[in-house]
């Protein structure tokens, strides 16, 4: 596994980040540690986490959070991984009310820090935007969660292009550091926008793929292997696709994907997950996808092809800008 340096920053991470909204919950906890323990084990070094992860079921609050924080103190991990948590979620049952006050980031930074048993979080991520609150607000209240030495350095997830253009004007204005990255929901098959149930939630669009290419902004994509629609689809296995994701990625133009997918992985030697992962990685910015294994064969999936790469035209052939590609 290769690692990468976040431009503009000291945080060195792999090149995937292990995704963790089921761990402690969906996935139990001796298997979750097991999990973290294999990545760590293969050189990976990124974790993602949120306050808010698995607050959607019945049990404790914050389990993924906790259960990372609990593995820390167990294996003594905590300085081998660049540990990134996301905050400031609206209320699940309310996603129209904003978190954004100083507040709220400040509650939700000092319960994270508590929950992950931890003196400092390496990059925070706000998990919503809200438009309707400046911006240099937001930014001010990361700059003093930074000096206090709460966190190392902070992130956005799920807002807009000309929203993180905004916040990094005001930053570069006053002095300050703006985000080093970003997190958006990507991956190489085509989204049914309309299918998408959470309206709050941004995925990579001409504009926001713009920014990240004139900027050199990292971006750390979600979902980037489509809830393994690809391998489903390879599986004869779409069937087993909740039914919103299916909605989500059913489009006909991922059967087409799915095939051009084919082809790469026989050209290129790897399986499905190679060219998924390669894919998310070779873009003209800094891409870490996150993955979300359910089980250490999933991980082991991932890792041993990791590394993948493609040049240009393959990327271009992927997504059916060029007929073909070139031998």
């Amino acid at each position: 596994m290769r690692t990468v340096t976040i431009p503009g920053t000291r945080l060195v991470a792999s090149n995937i980040c292990l995704g963790s909204a089921d761990i402690g919950s969906k996935i139990d906890r001796e298997t979750s540690f097991r999990i973290l323990d294999a990545f760590v084990d293969a050189g990976g070094s990124f974790l993602d986490t949120a306050s808010v992860y698995a607050d959607w079921r019945p049990g404790p609050r914050s389990v993924s959070e906790k259960t990372i924080g609990e593995w820390f103190t167990r294996s003594g991990h905590r300085d081998r991984v660049t540990l990134g948590t996301k905050g400031a979620h609206p209320p699940l049952d309310s996603m129209q009310l904003s978190r954004l006050s100083r507040e709220d980031i400040v509650h939700d930074v000092d319960a994270s820090l508590r929950n992950l048993r931890t003196d400092v979080i390496d990059l925070y991520w706000l998990h919503r935007d809200d438009p309707a609150r400046p911006v240099g607000e937001i930014i001010d209240v990361l700059v003093d969660l930074r000096q206090a030495g709460k966190i190392r350095r902070y992130g956005c997830s799920n807002w807009s292009a000309s929203r993180i253009a905004e916040a990094q004007g005001y930053a570069e204005a006053n002095g300050v550091p703006g985000f080093c990255a970003d997190q958006m929901r990507w991956s190489p098959a085509v989204i049914i926008l309309r299918e998408v149930a959470d309206k709050t939630i941004v995925v990579m669009d001409d504009d926001l793929y713009g920014h990240h290419v004139r900027t050199g902004m990292a971006a750390v994509p979600y979902s980037s292997q489509a809830g393994g629609l690809f391998q489903k689809m390879a599986a004869g296995q779409t069937d087993r696709m909740a039914s919103d994701q299916w909605r989500v990625y059913g489009a006909s133009e991922n059967r087409a994907r799915y095939v051009r997918v084919r082809e790469l992985a026989e050209r290129h030697n790897t399986t499905i997950t190679g060219i998924v992962l390669g894919y998310m990685q070779s873009h003209p910015f800094v891409t870490i996808p996150i993955v979300g294994c359910q089980s250490l064969q999933q991980l082991e999936d991932c890792v041993s092809v990791c590394d993948v790469q493609l040049p240009p035209e393959d990327v271009a052939y992927l997504e059916g800008r060029l007929d073909t590609t070139i031998a």
